[in-house]
């Protein structure tokens, strides 16, 4: 994010938040390798002590793969960071993550936050404006439906804060996207439930100027 030298409007050069217990950050600027080794370490440990060694380093192995895979999908997306739980819950992976883009400049300082968002989320069925930390921006929700065409096999609840950044010159907006299949329906108890839990770790988002 742009920052400046007047610390009295200075632009915020990152962001702050509480991740649910058991979720992990994969960044995607730099440290990107060791914190998928460091996932994995932790998944592994997690394993009964009677797996064959074998048997281990391939779940290792392919869990590395599948990391590399979503990190690689996600900065395609221009993604800046991907957060994934890592923890089973009741012996179940949680079929969800969030991820927080790189920052969007407009290419006008006249542009409208609501085009903006209209473009970036024409699917969305519910919109509200929000205010996080003082940044205003809006919330919007909706089902994404399959599409062979970009590899998505299943129907999912996308959830999408569009925050503009304080003090960004030009202006500039950064997106916050949560996504889940849940049980395999998207507008049931389950991705209800995952919804909620990422609007509350919205609530702890912030600003970070430093």
């Amino acid at each position: 994010m742009p920052e400046t030298t007047d610390t009295t409007a200075a632009a915020p050069v990152g962001y702050n938040l509480v991740p649910p217990p058991g979720w992990a950050m994969i960044p995607l600027r730099k440290g990107t390798s060791e914190a998928i080794k460091r996932i994995v370490d932790r998944s592994v440990e997690e394993l009964p002590d009677n797996i064959p060694r074998d048997d281990l380093s391939k779940a290792r192995m392919e869990l590395i793969k599948r990391l590399k895979r979503v990190a690689r999908q996600a900065r395609e997306t221009r993604a800046m960071d991907i957060h994934l739980p890592v923890e089973r819950v009741d012996g179940m992976a949680l079929p969800a993550s969030f991820i927080v883009s790189e920052p969007l400049t407009a290419p006008a300082a006249s542009l409208d936050s609501g085009l903006i968002l209209s473009s970036l989320r024409p699917d969305a069925s519910q919109s509200e404006e929000v205010t996080i930390d003082g940044a205003t921006g809006f919330r919007t929700e909706g089902v994404a439906q399959p599409d062979t065409d970009k590899d998505v096999e299943f129907a999912s609840r996308r959830v999408e804060y569009l925050l503009q950044i304080p003090n960004s010159t030009p202006p500039a907006w950064l997106t916050i996207s949560f996504s889940t299949v849940a049980d395999g329906r998207p507008d049931g108890d389950m991705a209800d439930l995952l919804v909620d839990l990422f609007d509350a770790v919205m609530t702890t988002f912030r600003w970070s100027h430093r």
